[in-house]
């Protein structure tokens, strides 16, 4: 079976109708038909496909991760599969090497060395333990030498540095201050001039057609930051900035997102999947973008970045 035969048969069983899952997803009667007929050319493009398509065998109790195998098998999306390397000769060499080395050294010679080997061990081990103890006691009496003569110098020199520690103290006091009230003033300049670049933003509808909607975005940050978030529903959306996808993915219903696009973005374009149910911001003002065709659910919004 195919995924739309799939998911139509697992819709009946539950005894809803395509209206009754349009109320439900918030998904348009028009592409639940096209899903249910693998007709998959007629969605808005490649990332309403598996939105809608996972929205819909939640919404039905499909099992999702079958479906998307599925999705993936039919659209020739095939996983790719690691071929594993063959060990089977290791065991061989191995063993080959060893009747090389026991051939080449004569049975008498490897038996004595063998048998004396515990003994080279344990002389080795007591050899490194009695080295280890003479370095760590050499070393503690050149600390203990060091700590003397450190003890006498710092004594003469604690009469001299007490006389010079409280006037360092009124100095820097002074120069604390002074260093605070500067910071202050500019924090203060810097938000201000934040407030006064958001309060010239501007967003200017050009053109429209079909789902497709055009703006201007005039006087933005350096730093184009998106809010996306989603009331009433879940929300289907992606953010491109100048052609590259920054981040695509889905809001369940009171969750939110922060795009912050890259310095010298000149064009953006959001996909919405459910526009009634999704809010935007943009560098912390509000974008009513629904005065456009309020009734459109899918849409995609494209702002081209003057400034």
């Amino acid at each position: 079976m195919t995924v739309g035969e799939t998911l139509k048969q697992a819709r009946t069983e539950r005894g809803l109708t395509l209206d009754d899952l349009q109320n439900n997803t918030k998904i348009q009667k028009r592409y639940l038909i096209a899903i249910e007929e693998n007709n998959f050319k007629s969605l808005p493009g490649d990332f309403y496909v598996r939105a809608f398509i996972r929205q819909y065998a939640q919404t039905v109790g499909a099992p999702v991760e079958d479906i998307m195998g599925m999705l993936d098998e039919q659209l020739g999306q095939e996983k790719p599969v690691v071929a594993e390397e063959s060990t089977e000769e290791e065991p061989k060499s191995r063993s080959v090497l060893r009747e090389k080395i026991s051939a080449q050294t004569p049975p008498s010679i490897l038996d004595k060395v063998m048998s004396h080997l515990p003994a080279i061990i344990i002389v080795a081990v007591v050899v490194l333990i009695l080295g280890a103890i003479y370095v760590t006691t050499l070393n503690s009496r050149k600390a203990q030498d060091t700590t003397t003569d450190s003890d006498v110098a710092v004594s003469r020199e604690v009469e001299s540095s007490s006389t010079k520690t409280s006037s360092k103290k009124q100095s820097s006091q002074k120069d604390t201050n002074s260093e605070s009230e500067t910071a202050n003033s500019e924090a203060k300049k810097s938000s201000t001039k934040k407030a006064k670049a958001n309060s010239k933003q501007t967003i200017t509808a050009t053109s429209s057609s079909g789902t497709s909607f055009n703006y201007e975005l005039k006087s933005s940050a350096k730093e184009n930051v998106i809010k996306l978030s989603a009331a009433d529903g879940t929300s289907w959306l992606a953010v491109s900035a100048n052609g590259s996808t920054t981040w695509q993915g889905t809001l369940a219903d009171g969750k939110e997102q922060e795009v912050t696009l890259p310095e010298g973005t000149t064009a953006i374009r959001i996909n919405v999947g459910n526009s009634q149910a999704t809010k935007l911001e943009i560098n912390g003002k509000k974008f009513d973008f629904l005065k456009e065709n309020s009734s459109a659910t899918v849409r995609t919004i494209n702002l081209t970045v003057v400034e």
